[in-house]
C-alpha cells in the first residue's frame, strides 16, 4: 500500500500530525485560588472523552490539587480544535521545515535546531529527542520528553495552517505553480525559503560556515542560576 509520505504534493492528505503516532501536544497554565498548575503532554485525540475526565480526576488526586482544579484541567483539554480539523484536506507537498528549541528543564539548558520533513509520515519525536539526549549526554530524564512536546507543538501548528493553506487552493485559480501551494505565513515562509536553499542541485552536507549554526548548545545551570531564573519568571508573571 502506497504510503502518505510518496504521495505526490498535487494530491492532499487529510489533516493529521506529520509524524507516525498522531499525537497532538495539549500544554496546561491553570491558577485557582493562587494555586498554579502547569504542564505538558501529548494526547491521543481518538480516545474517548471519558478519559480527559478520568485523567483529570487522576491529577488532582495524585497531586493534591484543589477540587476547582477540576472542571479546569477538563476544560483546558481541548480536543475540539484537532476535531474541528478532522477529515479536511492539507497541504504538504516536499517541504521541509526548521524546528527550533530553546528549553529550560530543571538544570538543563538546550538550544538547538534542525531541518523536519513534513513528508515523512514515519518520523518520531519521541525517537528523535531520546537520541538527542543520548548524543549530547543528558542525564536529567525530563529534557527527553519536554525536547519531544516541543518538536509536537511546532508540527502541530504547522499541520493546522497547511489546512488553512488547502482551504484558500481550493477558491483559488487554478494553474499555480507548486511553491504557490504555501502562502507566506509565519511557518511556511520560513520554510519557502529553506526549499530555495536545500533545493534538488544542492547538497545534503553542511557548508562549514553552517556548521556553528546548526550545531546544539548545552547548558548545565547551578542552584543560584536556576533559582534567578525562577525569581524573575515569578517578577515577569
Amino acid at each position: 500500500m502506497k504510503s502518505p509520505a510518496s504521495a505526490s504534493w498535487k494530491a492532499p492528505l487529510k489533516f493529521r500530525m506529520p509524524t507516525a503516532e498522531n499525537l497532538i501536544p495539549i500544554r496546561l497554565d491553570i491558577e485557582v485560588d493562587g494555586q498554579p498548575y502547569k504542564d505538558a503532554f501529548t494526547w491521543n485525540p481518538y480516545d474517548p472523552d471519558s478519559e480527559v475526565v478520568m485523567f483529570a480526576k487522576r491529577t488532582v488526586k495524585d497531586l493534591k490539587l484543589a477540587p476547582g482544579f477540576l472542571p479546569q484541567i477538563v476544560q483546558s483539554i481541548q480536543l475540539a480544535t484537532f476535531q474541528s480539523y478532522e477529515g479536511q484536506d492539507m497541504y504538504v507537498g516536499d517541504l521541509i521545515i526548521p524546528i527550533k528549541l530553546d528549553l529550560q528543564v530543571n538544570h538543563t539548558v538546550i538550544r538547538d535546531q534542525f531541518l523536519w520533513d513534513l513528508n515523512n509520515f514515519d518520523s518520531d519525536p519521541e525517537e528523535f529527542a531520546r537520541t538527542l539526549c543520548k548524543d549530547l549526554g543528558i542525564e536529567d530524564p525530563e529534557v527527553e520528553p519536554a525536547i519531544a512536546f516541543a518538536i509536537r507543538e511546532q508540527l502541530y501548528e504547522i499541520a493546522i495552517q497547511n489546512v488553512t493553506t488547502a482551504r484558500e487552493n481550493r477558491i483559488s485559480k487554478k494553474g499555480r505553480r507548486a511553491a504557490e501551494h504555501f502562502t507566506p505565513s509565519k511557518a511556511s515562509g520560513a520554510a519557502l525559503d529553506l526549499m530555495k536553499l536545500f533545493s534538488f542541485r544542492s547538497s545534503v552536507v553542511r557548508k562549514r560556515k553552517d556548521w556553528d549554526y546548526y550545531k546544539p548548545v548545552l547548558d548545565l545551570l547551578s542552584n543560584e542560576d536556576v533559582d534567578a531564573l525562577k525569581a524573575k519568571e515569578e517578577r515577569s508573571g
